[in-house]
């Protein structure tokens, strides 16, 4: 087994104390950064699909995550010479009124591993702060959640905003629904962290 398919099996079995070392060992042996991202992102592809089929459940999820930023972390300063690594930037954030952020930072730690920038707004998001920071940041999308249905109109209100602000916008959260986000104009849906990835990747392209 090289040591990339120990990175990746490593990932994908949640090890976090050993894939900084053996991302390191990789390297060592001459490995390319982007190849070694690559690998863990496509563990990590394998990791959300297993999610997405009830195979395995959220604390398996993101310990994966976490292994996986814990080999992005050895990455990043040999990656940030090489712009062509980023997907561009996503502003992602929890909309007004609602404090849930499990789900979120999922999808955050999953975006970000699979090459997207990541600029984490946290919880209880007004609208207005979805706009200022993705215009700040020429964000390529923004990813919006609610957990609750009373924070529906809020999620309503932050999608409709950004549309109008240019912006390419994907949402999800346990009430929203596929015929909901289109009401509501966003761009794109997803039910889980795994699914968010692959949508998001397809809105940009589109």
């Amino acid at each position: 087994m090289s040591k990339i398919q120990e990175v990746q099996e490593m990932v994908a079995k949640g090890k976090t104390k050993l894939v900084a070392g053996l991302v390191q060992e990789a390297l060592d042996e001459g490995a390319q950064p982007k190849e070694i991202l690559d690998a863990m992102i496509e563990s990590m592809g394998v990791v959300g699909d297993k999610f997405s089929a009830g195979e395995i459940f959220v604390p398996e999820m993101l310990i994966a995550a976490k292994a996986m930023s814990k080999g992005v972390d050895v990455l990043k300063p040999l990656l940030a010479g090489d712009a062509s690594t980023s997907l561009g930037t996503c502003v992602i954030g929890t909309v007004a009124g609602d404090l849930h952020d499990i789900g979120k930072n999922l999808v955050s730690m999953m975006l970000e591993s699979s090459g997207f920038t990541m600029i984490d707004l946290g919880v209880d998001v007004p609208a207005e702060k979805f706009v200022e920071v993705a215009k700040e940041n020429n964000a390529v999308i923004v990813a919006a959640s609610g957990l609750l249905t009373t924070t529906m109109p809020a999620l309503k209100q932050t999608s409709l905003a950004l549309k109008e602000a240019g912006f390419t916008v994907i949402v999800g959260g346990a009430p929203v629904t596929p015929e909901y986000a289109a009401e509501i104009k966003a761009d794109g849906y997803a039910p889980d962290a795994g699914s968010a990835v692959t949508k998001a990747k397809e809105l940009i392209k589109a």
